[in-house]
């Protein structure tokens, strides 16, 4: 369809076209305050370009020398007129710097086409001078046309006369002449346009077309398509229409409009007809007549519009408006011979879940690996903090090691995050990300902006705002220029860097085909709207908020909940924050954007990504990343679409949900639907999305508050000094010989069994590990991605379940010693046992149980329990097998649980003053936990008692010497000052 000048946003009853000149619209008046500014800066120009270097001239004079240079000169007498001249030089350098700044951007602004040129070293003088030469222009533009705009190009003269505005450019003489020359250029230009455009339109005209011209910014204010709808539409909403009718057409500095947040000075945009207010122009259907070159420019410039590229839109109408950035799907490779990525759920869960034999496991996070990833790393993380804060608290009443069980619906969370969590993709992506700030950073290049990354078929897609040269390798080009990819074999290339995480704001949507989107929200121009029905939004949030809080891709961070989610900030108390309403968060978010803005300029930065390659990379421009689950109505809707507008380089994302679709200051729109499909048609994207609904969001909170040892289901002081129960006890009585024992701590070794024949020896041997570590079940499909993380199918793995159960065997009375219980899970018999399980047993009978009350019973079992322990858990196990212990703290929890059997046993020595069998019991432990410090302190106290100072010198240096670099813990160093207030001294003389 031929480009017309009426639009169907035209209003009801148009006026029919007139034959007339073109006769300016309302333009915007200055303030009095306008005029001081520009004054103030005019005296302020004047000074720094004419007065600095008149009064070195009347008061210094030339500063250099008036002669050649020869060697005499280092000779002389340094004096002050020496300094003096030495300091004059730099000052002249310093003005000629600042004049190129000032000229610099006085040809921007003159043009009113292009950014600014950046003069090298300058720094804050090209800031200063912008901000004086913007002051300036504030009444220049109404004054002289100093900085042309639309609003001055429809001044006419009577008959055949030239228009005013170009009339007045040739009296006009200068600086201002010339660009008052090119003001009615431009009017010229403007007017052979609308004729061009009114010949297209033909006799069915239904107004008359208007257009804007970017204005430069004023201060620090940058137009923007929203504002402009805002002043001249009435609804910001309507800045796509401005954008559909002028996407991809050349602009006056050759370069098109791609993105409806990427606009320049000097563009000029054409609007919808029933635009209205100061700084447009009216182009009625005659024109004044212009050169044929003009002519043939503007043809040009008509010719690319959309109706002369076969995808036409009718104007205003409802079709679908890929704006600001389309978000392609990448083209499929071949599959790697590695493993993917972030590989989907194994094929196990698949056909559980056709055939309904699932066991309540949760679908949706089995399938979403980065975030099971991230909260099982939190989790793991969070029991060990609790574990240690329980082992400190027990010198004062405070014990346990054992974190209680989860059970129902956690029981379930927790399994299906073992299941689909994939820690080895949440590293590659991590490692390739800061590979490649790393790799740029040495190339000397900014950072690209990424809306989006893709994992597919074993490949890290990135897909970038704009093109930005070839990617340092190991990456690839992908489809095309705004696509850069690396293959899993690639990322492995690059080793741990010290560099700062370059997209922390990347996050699962969901998966489309084969391929997972992760959008990077802190790069959106504006806000991200998520509609449908509240509890499909919530589970959205609600996954959107705990990968973002616990990834493994990202540094420092901030994300604000405002009206949902508080239960949701134990998951990360350091990134998640909690407000309870749109008021609190504007207050929170203006001051944040006003520091951001001051700091990127003071610190010469376009937006945060150039910060994160610079030297203050892991101190500086971590993103702000904002929830909002409901919408905001009103003054309070305008607001935060103001400031989302510049949040894109401010490092500051908005997502905000919606009832109604219409959000203002929305630049991507997203559904969700209740069959669970994420559409985005601006975008191009139908995804399956990825949810956290309601229930599971309970449970995994529920999950951490147990770990927690300050909640009331963590062990507390009621719990007695060794804590609460092991989860199973063992008979250590000598009637209570197993009938299959299996050696852990240490080496790993079976007793009562027969070794497997074949190849399949080390899976059934791994698989048995897992279920004696787990005495209270393991679900058949953590068995599975435990043993083949990279995905099995059902028959696999059942196979192997009749084969582990056959080799087990069966008790007396004929019951298989591997079982499932009601839950599906599979269990072992009492008689098959571990020597941890015997370990535990032993300290639990001998601190709450029979040796609780006799003394004897108490020190044999304890000394039985450190005679067990002969090393690290499975010491000897296969390199790259085992990584479900990864997931596990039983690497936490043995050190502990062999530090207390040392300090019990130590307690029982020297209550009958043998210090030392105490010595003895406390180096034995130290063994295999040589980091605890209530092993270290007991060891002073127990060689202070043997009253042999300088054996006690000797246990103080060798346990500094095990603190490496850090040193004595402070209470360590305390006890030394209390036991041997000369243990600095003789540690010096030693040296």
């Amino acid at each position: 369809m031929a480009r017309t000048t009426s639009r169907s946003t035209s209003p009801p009853n148009p006026q029919p076209p007139r034959n007339r000149t073109p006769q300016a619209l309302p333009g915007r008046r200055r303030t009095f305050g306008d005029f001081v500014k520009a004054f103030l800066a005019f005296v302020a120009l004047a000074v720094l370009l004419v007065g600095v270097p008149a009064a070195l001239v009347v008061f210094v004079g030339w500063p250099l020398p008036g002669g050649a240079p020869s060697l005499s000169w280092l000779q002389q007498e340094i004096t002050v007129g020496t300094f003096i001249n030495v300091l004059t030089v730099v000052v002249w350098f310093a003005w000629a710097q600042f004049t190129a700044c000032v000229l610099v951007e006085m040809k921007a602004a003159l043009s009113g086409v292009g950014i600014p040129g950046r003069v090298p070293g300058a720094g804050g003088s090209q800031l200063l001078a912008r901000q004086l030469v913007a002051a300036l222009l504030l009444v220049g533009a109404t004054a002289a046309s100093f900085a042309p705009g639309l609003s001055q190009f429809g001044q006419s003269l009577e008959g055949n006369q030239k228009p005013a505005s170009a009339a007045s450019a040739q009296q006009a003489p200068g600086l201002f002449g010339q660009e008052g020359r090119q003001a009615a250029a431009a009017a010229d230009a403007l007017a052979a346009q609308a004729d061009r455009a009114a010949a297209h339109a033909g006799s069915g005209e239904e107004g008359d077309t208007k257009y804007y011209r970017i204005q430069p910014p004023e201060g620090r204010h940058h137009d923007s398509l929203w504002e402009i709808a805002e002043r001249h539409l009435g609804d910001g909403r309507r800045y796509k229409e401005i954008y559909r009718l002028n996407k991809d057409r050349e602009q006056p500095d050759g370069s098109k409009l791609s993105e409806a947040s990427l606009i320049r000075p000097g563009w000029i945009m054409e609007m919808p007809g029933d635009a209205h207010g100061g700084e447009l122009v009216e182009m009625p259907d005659e024109a004044p007549e212009v050169s044929k070159d003009v002519k043939e420019q503007i043809s040009d410039y008509a010719e690319t519009g959309d109706h002369r590229q076969g995808g036409g839109e009718q104007g205003g109408g409802g079709s679908v408006d890929r704006d600001t950035a389309h978000i392609a799907l990448p083209e499929q490779r071949p599959a790697a011979p590695a493993a993917p990525a972030a590989p989907e759920a194994p094929a196990a869960t698949a056909g559980d879940a056709a055939d309904g034999s699932g066991f309540g496991l949760p679908e949706a996070l089995i399938g979403a690996p980065l975030l099971a990833a991230g909260l099982l790393g939190a989790l793991g993380r969070r029991r060990r903090q609790a574990l240690w804060q329980s082992a400190m608290g027990a010198v004062t009443g405070r014990g346990g090691m054992q974190l209680p069980t989860p059970t129902g619906d956690a029981a379930d969370v927790h399994d299906a995050l073992l299941v689909g969590a994939d820690p080895e993709g949440v590293r590659l992506l991590g490692l390739a990300l800061r590979g490649l700030a790393a790799s740029l950073a040495e190339e000397s290049r900014p950072l690209p902006t990424v809306y989006a990354a893709w994992l597919s078929n074993g490949d890290l897609h990135l897909q970038l705002a704009t093109p930005a040269g070839r990617p340092p390798a190991p990456w690839q080009p992908g489809q095309d220029e705004t696509f850069w990819v690396i293959a899993r074999a690639d990322a492995e290339r690059y080793e741990d860097v010290d560099s700062a995480a370059p997209y922390p704001g990347l996050v699962s949507l969901g998966t489309l085909d084969d391929s997972r989107l992760l959008l990077n929200l802190e790069s959106v121009p504006g806000i991200v709207s998520l509609s449908g029905g509240a509890a499909d939004r919530a589970a959205v949030f609600a996954s959107v908020a705990a990968e973002l809080a616990t990834n493994g891709w990202s540094d420092r961070m901030t994300i604000t909940l405002v009206g949902f989610g508080e239960d949701l900030t134990p998951l990360a108390p350091n990134r998640l924050r909690h407000l309870e309403d749109v008021d609190a968060l504007l207050e929170t978010m203006e001051a944040e954007t006003r520091q951001r803005r001051g700091a990127l300029g003071a610190a010469g930065h376009d937006s945060v990504l150039t910060g994160r390659t610079g030297p203050a990379q892991h101190t500086r421009w971590a993103p702000h990343l904002v929830l909002l689950a409901e919408q905001p109505t009103g003054d309070d809707a305008v607001k935060l679409a103001e400031l989302a507008s510049d949040a894109g380089r401010l490092g500051i994302g908005y997502l905000v949900g919606t009832d109604s679709g219409e959000l203002p200051g929305a630049a991507w729109e997203m559904e969700i639907t209740p069959e669970g499909k994420l559409l985005a048609p601006l975008l191009g994207l139908e995804l399956t999305a990825q949810t956290l609904p309601e229930a599971q969001r309970r449970a995994v909170v529920r999950l951490f508050t147990d770990a927690d040892p300050e909640d009331e289901g963590g062990p507390g002081p009621d719990d007695g000094p060794a804590g609460a129960a092991p989860p199973f006890l063992v008979d250590v009585t000598e009637q209570g010989r197993p009938a299959v024992y299996a050696r852990l701590v240490g080496a790993y070794e079976i007793i009562g069994l027969d070794t497997p024949d074949g190849e399949r020896s080390p899976l059934m041997h791994e698989a048995l590990a897992l279920l004696l570590l787990h005495r209270e079940g393991v679900h058949p499909r953590v068995l599975a991605s435990a043993l083949w993380p990279r995905g099995v199918t059902e028959d696999v793995r059942d196979a192997l379940v009749d084969r582990l159960r056959e080799w087990l065997g069966t008790d007396p009375d004929g019951s298989p010693r591997l079982r499932a219980d009601q839950n599906g899970r599979l269990t072992l018999a009492t008689s098959v046992v571990s020597d941890l399980d015997v370990l535990r047993s032993l300290y639990h009978e001998a601190t709450q149980g029979r040796g609780a009350g006799n003394r004897a019973v108490r020190g044999r079992m304890l000394t039985d329990a450190l005679v067990l322990v002969r090393g690290p858990l499975l010491a000897d196990r296969p390199r790259g097998r085992y990584a479900w212990l990864t997931h596990e703290i039983i690497d936490a929890q043995l050190p502990l649980l062999v530090a207390d059997i040392g300090l019990a046993l130590s307690e029982f020595h020297l209550e009958k003053g043998r210090a030392e069998k105490a010595i003895e019991a406390l180096n034995a432990a130290l063994g295999s936990a040589p980091r605890d410090e209530r092993l270290w302190n007991e060891l002073l106290r127990a060689t202070h008692a043997l009253d042999d100072s300088a054996r006690l010198q000797r246990v103080a240096a060798d346990l500094l010497a095990r603190s490496g670099a850090r040193g004595l813990p402070p209470r360590t160093e305390a006890l030394l000052d209390e036991l041997l207030p000369a243990w600095r001294e003789g540690l010096s003389a030693a040296g």
